[in-house]
Order: C-alpha cells, then structure tokens, then sequence
C-alpha cells in the first residue's frame, strides 16, 4: 500500500499512460480508476495518495467527486489534482478546499507531481496522527479543523467504526466521545485495552459529560486524558499539544 497510488481519470490517455509510466520509474504502483463511486469504493483503501487527471467529466461525476471528499475527510488522504484552470476551478466547487494537497495546471510536468508527493508525505510523517471518534459529524468537522494545522486527523463517527479503524492503523492519540449509540465511548476504551496490539495507544475522552459520575466511571478505565467539548479550541488544541510533549520527555526518560 504504501508505494500504490490511485491515478483517476475518465481513460488511459496518452497523458495518463505518460503519468503512470514516470510513476513506475520513480518506483510507485499506479492503480487505474475512474470517476464513478462503486470504483472508488473498490479502490480508495489501496492507498493514500490520489492523483485525479481532470477532463470534461467533472459535472457528469459530481456524486463521484463528493465521495472523494467525504473520504478523505475521514481519513488522511494525500489529493493532487491535475487540469486546466477552468477545471481545477470546476472541481474545487465539489471539493473542501483542505483536502487537496495541491493542484497542478497542463501542461504538467510529472517530476514536479512525483516530487511534491514526495515533499507532502514527508511532512505528513512527521505529524502525529490523531483518531477522532464522534457521532456527531459537525463536532467532527470542528475538531478536525482545530487540530489539521499541526497534526493528522481521521475522523470516524461510531465506536465500531474505530475499532474497524484501529485493526488496520495505529494513530498517536485517539479522542474518544463518551455518549454514542451501539458502542459507547466507555465501551470502547474497554475493547481497546483488550486488545494486545491496540493496549498501549493513547485515548483522551473529548465529550460533554462532565458530571461526577460519568468522569468517576471513566476515570477508573485509565484513559490518558479527558477534555470536555465546552472547552474553547484552542484549550483543546493545547491540551493535545501538553499530551504530546509530555510524553516525548517520558521517552527520553
């Protein structure tokens, strides 16, 4: 997965096929796909890094464009987009302007592409990443632009959709909503304690429950930390920056 990229694009043009061959030489594995949901579903998990070569398809594959949003919102994704200034224009109606990582006008040469892939992956490395569990979408969105300036954030909406999450990744901290039906957050820390490969992965509670009781309950399941949502941004933001920085000093201890 982690030299595979998705190069989507309405057919395997001369351009493309240049595209895929420079790929391969700078010892990628490009995966064709097109713009139609069912295709992205099938092919988006292989890999992080997506290059979209646009066309005339943009308004015929809004549905398409909108599910490449969504997921990498969700998850990190690493979105170039390649196209005329009409289209990139185009297209970025359909896409948060934070999910592109950058955006190239054709001609195209493709070493700067491959380089800049390159550039962004490196520093992505080097962020923290964060898991951010919530069943409420909008306080999903809230935390993710709080925190992206510095860190990774993926955001799932359900505890089952973390543990999912957690069988495949290993994410620096986990935030973790207290109140969510099927699988509270409670619940939750206690399957990922349980866990042998997820034992030791941090998870701060970030929730409105802050009455004794509930803080007493999840207190006693050790958490590595518990924010309340009434806190202001950057509190928040702080909070999760002192948990960092703690914890490489408790390394070079």
């Amino acid at each position: 997965m982690d030299n595979n990229v998705i190069v989507i694009s309405k057919g395997l043009t001369f351009m493309v096929n240049t595209i895929f061959e420079k790929l391969k030489e700078s010892g990628y594995e490009p995966i064709d796909a097109r713009p139609a949901v069912e295709d992205l579903k099938e092919k988006l998990e292989m890999s992080d890094l997506i290059v979209v070569y646009l066309g005339d398809f943009i308004s015929e594959s809004g549905e398409a464009f909108i599910y490449l949003r969504d997921v990498c919102l969700e998850s990190e994704k690493f979105l170039y987009l390649i196209g005329s200034k009409e289209e990139l224009k185009e297209v970025k109606k359909l896409l948060a302007a934070d999910v592109v990582s950058c955006e190239f006008e054709r001609p195209i040469n493709v070493k700067d592409l491959i380089n800049t892939m390159g550039e962004t992956r490196d520093e992505s490395v080097r962020k923290k990443s964060i898991l951010v569990v919530d069943d409420d979408g909008m306080f999903l969105r809230s935390v993710h632009d709080w925190l992206s300036d510095k860190y990774r954030v993926t955001m799932v909406n359900s505890g089952m959709n973390a543990i999912t999450y957690l069988a495949k990744h290993t994410p620096d901290l986990i935030l973790l909503d207290y109140e969510m039906p099927i699988a509270s957050g409670p619940k939750v820390l206690e399957m990922i304690r349980s866990e042998t490969s997820t034992s030791d992965t941090p998870v701060m509670f970030l929730t409105g429950k802050g009455d004794k009781e509930s803080v007493m309950k999840v207190l006693a399941l050790k958490p590595n930390g518990y924010l309340l949502k009434t806190m202001k941004p950057m509190e928040i933001h702080q909070a999760v920056d002192d948990f960092f920085r703690a914890n490489k000093y408790k390394k070079m201890e």
